[in-house]
């Protein structure tokens, strides 16, 4: 008698919770309209367009919620197609293809890090292809204006991509090339460059990037010490040859 007792309490407690969870979803839904709701009536101007009573919209809201949620859905899809499109592109050479698919992408998905990653790339070999690095020679005119428009987008897109995921290396690694190697500001590249090696330890070609910068802005002690960093590092001969070749020549005007 006492077992059937118990199972019919712990039916009845069953049901009780079962009630209550769904009882709390539904309240959360509605809560989520009424929220929703006041947001869009603050927000609507006065006349035309949804209405703009709290009662009207909720009706409106729980109409089209499945709509809603389908459009959001299909928008956030959109936005992984254009971004898969502009990697082909990209593999394929084609970055200002690329650039227009992945203002595309970024309509689609503001927030995304990786498609303004990926804006910052091809931006910085469009602007070489426009008129070439302060390296070899550059241009002039037309195209020299519009390679440093590039630049300018470059550096705009690796920015907001740290600024989404202050963890995400590789914008920070693309800063580097860039204000080292096309821009000529070493000194801006050093923090960005050490908190990479930071983020992806015992990468040799960031290291040789900060060296070069370090170089560049007279901190020798600290270039010697990655090169010597990387030969301790890496088994790749050209990569030692060339970190012996740049340690010999900095050490030079470190130690006279």
């Amino acid at each position: 008698m006492n077992i059937k007792k118990d199972m019919v309490i712990g039916i009845v407690v069953i049901l009780v919770i079962g009630g209550l969870v769904f009882g709390i979803q539904l309240y959360r839904k509605y809560r989520f309209r009424d929220t929703l709701a006041t947001r869009i009536a603050e927000l609507s101007p006065r006349g035309g367009g949804p209405p703009t009573s709290i009662q009207g919209l909720r009706e409106a809201i729980a109409l089209y919620e499945a709509k809603i949620e389908r459009h959001v859905q299909d928008a956030a899809r959109t936005g992984v197609y254009w971004k898969i499109l502009a990697t082909r592109l990209q593999d394929r050479g084609l970055h200002t293809e690329a650039l227009d698919a992945l203002e595309r992408a970024i309509y689609y998905t503001p927030t995304d890090p990786t498609v303004h990653y990926l804006r910052g790339l091809s931006a910085g070999i469009v602007a070489n292809a426009s008129y070439g690095s302060p390296e070899t020679g550059g241009g002039s005119g037309g195209g020299a204006m519009q390679g440093q428009r590039y630049f300018e987008l470059a550096e705009a897109a690796y920015l907001r991509a740290i600024e989404l995921d202050a963890e995400y290396a590789r914008p920070r690694y693309g800063l580097g090339v860039l204000y080292v190697f096309e821009l000529d500001r070493p000194e801006a590249a050093i923090p960005h460059l050490e908190r990479y090696l930071e983020l992806a330890k015992n990468e040799v070609d960031g290291m040789f990037i900060l060296a070069r910068a370090y170089y560049m802005t007279g901190q020798y002690a600290g270039a010697v010490a990655l090169y010597d960093r990387i030969l301790s590092i890496t088994k790749d001969p050209k990569k030692r040859a060339d970190a012996e070749a740049n340690k010999q020549v900095v050490s030079g005007l470190l130690y006279g």
